[in-house]
């Protein structure tokens, strides 16, 4: 799984002040899964295991700077998107990213762990039509994924035709989660859209759900492990796989901070 020379993963997200998602959640993953760690902050939050108290965006001219910077001298190998803000922003990843010719796992962050909005309203427009065509992966949560269908999904056949019909509007592949769903097992749905190779496939992947509250970061971590494997080569699906299993270990290792939901244990998953 680990190659000789670490993967350059790049990682376009928002700050968390308490370390447990956005930028602070990927760096420790792509460092425990092998890879070198850059990023382009987006936005910078106030937030820690109880809620959300306060988001300052950086300028669209910044963010498109720091991708710059990386990519014109250190090079990437493959790239995650987490939380982007406003549409000036996406508007500037898109532009910084127009030439650049790597994976992109694109983790549409429109709403926290704790409910709080992370995007503006008019953002997700915007990300539809400059981000999602771009993206190699889209890794929607149910809550976001039924914001995107503009309908609820009750059942988890809802969940996969909402996944397919993103993929097939955006040409990537869809990772639907499930975690929000209600029930003592999680599944999640890899929707692939059809290209030379094949038609389009479907893969569920099911699992008990782990008994506990610390999933702060759950989205972020998986995002950037999954883009720290595709980095290392990694076929998609098994990039997926892989992934999945990292994000259990490192709720497992949660280290149980905070009064509410907690940060995840990446950097025990090492010993787990």
């Amino acid at each position: 799984m680990i190659t000789p020379t670490p993967p350059r993963i790049l990682s376009i997200a928002g700050s968390d002040s308490s370390g447990g998602a956005g930028i602070q959640a990927d760096i420790k993953t792509i460092t425990m899964l092998g890879g070198y760690a850059m990023t382009a902050i987006t936005a910078i939050t106030a937030q820690n295991t109880v809620g959300m108290q306060g988001i300052v965006a950086l300028s669209p001219e910044v963010v498109a700077r720091q991708i710059a910077s990386c990519v014109d001298d250190i090079g990437v190998d493959a790239i995650k998107i987490g939380m982007l803000h406003d549409a000036a922003i996406i508007a500037a990843v898109a532009e910084a990213l127009a030439k650049v010719d790597a994976p992109i796992v694109l983790d549409p962050v429109m709403i926290a762990t704790s409910g709080a909005a992370l995007i503006a309203p008019d953002a997700v427009a915007a990300m539809r039509d400059r981000l999602f065509p771009r993206a190699t992966l889209i890794t929607p949560n149910l809550p976001e994924l039924a914001a995107l269908a503009g309908r609820t999904l009750s059942t988890t056949q809802d969940m996969i035709d909402a996944a397919a019909e993103l993929a097939e509007a955006s040409g990537a592949a869809v990772l639907a989660k499930g975690g929000h769903a209600e029930g003592d097992r999680i599944t999640d749905v890899l929707i692939v859209p059809p290209n030379g190779k094949g038609g389009a496939r479907a893969v569920a992947f099911d699992h008990a759900r782990i008994d506990t509250v610390h999933t702060h970061g759950t989205g972020c971590t998986l995002s950037s492990a999954i883009a720290t494997l595709l980095g290392h080569g990694q076929p998609l699906e098994h990039a997926v796989r892989l992934a999945r299993q990292f994000v259990f270990q490192a709720i497992e290792a949660a280290p149980g901070y905070g009064a509410g939901s907690g940060p995840l244990g990446q950097q025990a998953v090492r010993n787990s």
